[in-house]
């Protein structure tokens, strides 16, 4: 048996240094070596009762992976994680294993969790750089499913399907698949050739792919099931509508939305000087990114690659911070500068209405709100200005009503999400399945899997139990 290491810390992530990556768009985390992920492997102690696992929204079974990589086999890990999850690569760079998983490792009580997250990145990049073995593609069973969305939600859901047998078509609205893996999370935390991988894979196993398709306008779900056969139809389309704060100056030339900055600079490389669809030249200007989330930290990061001094403002403090502390960390070593507990309340343009400066008030945290966090209160005649040629909001996204406008009969709850099922995605009308953000609202990738996973479940159930009642 080997020997368990009870050394305290968790082996750190080799990266980048921060003054050479914040001026490219490369991965940041390097990965961990075969030699620091069989030490941090070793760390594990194979609990009896497995907390990790209960922690993690697709339930993969870390002990067990972990085990195979002390052994050394790197594939037999792999195996064990696609059994219950079909974005292993993905996960293990972007899903914030400290809340999750790592948040219920027993070494967690004294000193660091197991660093399952970079294992599982390990694992997956040992896979996709030896492994020359396709996946096999199950015998059909004669059934149609129909996926809206190529997001998280939507790729598992079709890759679970796909694996019981059912013929699984997803659209997609873009032109490449993939969602928010591809049009919101830049290239230098989750590189785009690592998920269209993945999209392959799915490829492999039968599932089809067809972008260019905006569901509700396109085709709608009444023609996927009617006349196009399909049995069940699972919606995965995601939060992808804006939110924004509805203060003076927002039609100004330079103010974005953070969904549209991200998609140009990740999907659409609009930073290139060949670009068909070019962004502002940012280079020496200045970008303030308004919100305190992960894609703040995105927006921000993206700004800074591309050569602006960026501020991100944050109505709240350091520690309410809602984004992941890892993108936090990072932000601040590659200089961007944090001004917390200041709002906005407007945006001031030139003579040419483009952003010149950004007005805003200091505020101080008060009682609580709903949400458990204490809520921010104006300072009486604290405005200062932020002098910034260009403003990117970041404070949410709502559901899209493209799809949902052209589908009456579906339920919404009062924030215009789909109401669905917590457990089997099902909505109010029979066949039709929702999951992932267009359910919860704007959530991580692990928890919109979870979902896709669990509705693969109910889908496949639905479908047998009509079958049988025949």
């Amino acid at each position: 048996m080997a020997k368990i290491n009870m050394r305290l810390d968790k082996n750190p992530m080799p990266s980048q240094d921060p003054n050479v990556r914040n001026k490219n768009f490369l991965e940041v985390a390097l990965g961990y070596t075969e030699e620091q992920a069989l030490d941090e492997a070793a760390r594990c102690l194979n609990c009896k009762n497995h907390p990790c696992v209960d922690g993690c929204p697709v339930n993969v079974r870390i002990p067990e992976f972990i085990a195979k990589i002390v052994e050394k086999d790197y594939e037999g890990a792999y195996q064990v994680i696609h059994q219950t999850s079909s974005l292993p690569a993905v996960c293990g760079r972007v899903c914030p294993q400290e809340s999750q998983c790592e948040m219920h490792c027993v070494r967690g009580k004294k000193g660091d969790p197991v660093g399952i997250g970079r294992l599982e990145r390990f694992v997956a990049d040992w896979h996709n750089a030896h492994s020359t073995e396709a996946p096999e593609k199950p015998q059909s069973n004669g059934h149609k499913v129909a996926v809206v969305g190529s997001g998280p939600a939507g790729l598992t859901c079709a890759g679970d399907l796909a694996k019981k047998g059912y013929e699984v078509t997803v659209y997609e609205a873009l032109h490449l698949a993939g969602g928010v893996l591809v049009y919101g999370i830049p290239e230098f935390r989750l590189p785009k050739t690592i998920v269209q991988k993945e999209v392959d894979g799915l490829k492999v196993m039968g599932v089809k792919v067809e972008t260019n398709t905006v569901v509700g306008r396109t085709i709608t779900i009444d023609e996927l099931m009617q006349e196009y056969g399909f049995e069940a139809v699972f919606v995965g389309s995601g939060a992808g509508l804006p939110m924004f704060m509805h203060i003076p100056g927002e039609n100004l030339k330079g103010v974005y939305s953070a969904n549209e900055f991200l998609t140009r600079i990740n999907l659409m490389k609009a930073y290139r000087e060949d670009s068909d669809t070019p962004i502002m030249d940012l280079k020496g200007k200045t970008v303030a990114v308004v919100g305190g989330g992960n894609v703040a930290m995105d927006a921000a990061r993206c700004s800074k690659r591309l050569g602006a001094e960026v501020y991100v403002v944050y109505r709240r403090g350091m520690e309410e911070l809602p984004a992941r502390h890892e993108e936090v960390e990072h932000a601040i070593e590659e200089g961007v500068i944090f001004k917390t507990l200041n709002n906005p309340v407007e945006i001031l343009g030139d003579e040419q209405d483009c952003v010149r400066a950004m007005k805003c008030i200091e505020m101080e945290l008060g009682e609580p709100d709903a949400s458990g966090r204490r809520r921010p209160v104006p300072v009486e005649g604290s405005e200062f200005f932020i002098e910034a040629d260009c403003a990117i909001e970041a404070i949410g996204q709502g559901a899209n009503k493209v799809l949902l406008s052209t589908f009456p009969e579906m339920k919404l709850n009062k924030w215009g999400y789909i109401e669905a099922d917590p457990v089997t995605g099902a909505t109010s009308v029979p066949g039709v399945f929702a999951g992932g953000d267009i359910v919860t609202g704007a959530a991580t990738v692990i928890l919109a899997m979870g979902a896709g996973k669990e509705a693969a479940v109910a889908i496949d159930k639905y479908i047998t139990e009509k079958k049988a009642a025949k």
